[in-house]
């Protein structure tokens, strides 16, 4: 059985209200086997970018290869 993949995206957005990303900033990391993984990237990553209100990530789950077919 195909297990589910995880992504960390995100990046600065043009206003809090976290709609339109800035050209440039995007950042993609991953993909990881596990929602741990991913959860120490995240936190990473936010960490890093804290003082800076408008940056943002999150954590997406890649459906398993199974569900694509």
């Amino acid at each position: 059985m195909n297990q589910s993949r995880f992504w960390v995206v995100g990046g600065e957005y043009t206003s809090t209200d976290f709609e339109t990303l800035i050209k440039g900033t995007e950042r993609i990391a991953g993909p990881f086997d596990s929602r741990g993984d991913a959860e120490r990237t995240w936190r990473a990553l936010s960490e890093d970018y804290r003082p800076l209100a408008r940056v943002r990530f999150t954590i997406a789950q890649e459906p398993p290869a199974a569900l694509n077919a």
